[in-house]
């Protein structure tokens, strides 16, 4: 599939900041107590996270006057469903600032937050998880990488934000746990990476073409010049690209985090949860850019396969 730079920055940004949200939510309620202005500065930093990716997402629509159109098939569309979820989420991340604003003490905002979190990770996985014909997506796997690399760039951030402001309370609560989240999500992707590997494509040039033959070819594209199919379904890179991007971002978006998070705990130091955040921010960039890359629609049988 070909990655579209807006829904990569949507994804991730959106995720971080679900996973810092659940980060504050969580303090909250196991009364880890955070210096004065803390909790208001990192809300903040989520709002303008998720309303930065929502805009990004504005960019992929042709039309975007009618992105409106976006939420009214809820009933079947986990697209329609997102939609309707990520502003409610926003709207919540406000209220939730506004109360502690105004001294008004809440649990049950923290609770909604962690609930929506979770219910926002899992629309945005099922869009892709529920396309049957896109193999490399339709496994439960999908979901479970959209929530612990969420989480895990959340808690990383969250721990670079208390070490920014020398919230040492958090920052010992936390670095435990986005170490934690880390090595899970590097786990359930190395997992999504060997399936997808040892996958045998249902859909082959023979049940393409009907052309049951054992030694098929296909010699042309399918059309003479450039056009929708021939751009929004392939990427264009070559194989080489693919690996490279692929132990790319195994490295910086789990490998040197981990290592960072483990070097902070064993020396009590703040600095390597900020380089923590600072690889892992353009790792994040790459593991969402081949998660579509690696997808193989079968309509490229005909439009993207030229021998």
């Amino acid at each position: 599939m070909h990655p579209a730079f807006s829904i990569l920055f949507f994804t991730t940004l959106a995720g971080a900041a679900q996973g810092l949200v659940v980060l504050l939510a969580l303090s909250h309620l196991l009364g880890v107590k955070l210096s004065p202005g803390f909790m208001s500065m990192a809300l903040i930093v989520a709002e303008l996270l998720l309303v930065a990716g929502l805009a990004s997402s504005f960019l992929h629509l042709g039309h975007k006057m009618r992105a409106w159109r976006a939420a009214l098939m809820w009933r079947t569309s986990w697209m329609s469903r997102e939609v309707i979820i990520l502003p409610a989420f926003i709207a919540l991340v406000a209220l939730w600032w506004l109360a502690l604003r105004f001294g008004y003490k809440s649990n049950w905002l923290p609770v909604l937050l962690i609930v929506g979190s979770v219910v926002l990770w899992y629309c945005t996985a099922m869009i892709y998880a529920c396309l049957r014909f896109v193999e490399e997506w339709a496994h439960p796997l999908t979901v479970i990488n959209f929530t612990l690399i969420g989480l895990s760039s959340g808690l990383v951030l969250g721990c670079a934000l208390a070490a920014w402001r020398q919230d040492l309370a958090l920052v010992q609560a936390a670095t435990p746990a986005a170490l934690a989240m880390t090595i899970a999500a590097w786990i359930s992707r190395t997992l999504s990476l060997r399936r997808n590997a040892a996958l045998r494509h249902k859909s082959t040039l023979q049940s393409a073409t009907g052309i049951q033959a054992k030694n098929l070819t296909q010699k042309s594209m399918g059309m003479s010049a450039g056009a929708f199919n021939t751009r929004e379904f392939f990427h264009g890179a070559k194989q080489v690209t693919l690996r490279n991007v692929k132990w790319g971002f195994v490295v910086l978006t789990f490998v040197l985090p981990a290592l960072m998070l483990v070097w902070a705990l064993a020396s009590q130091t703040t600095l390597p949860l900020l380089l923590a955040l600072l690889v892992q921010a353009p790792g994040l960039i790459a593991e969402r850019w081949f998660f579509f890359a690696q997808a193989k629609h079968p309509q490229n049988l005909y439009y993207q396969v030229v021998s």
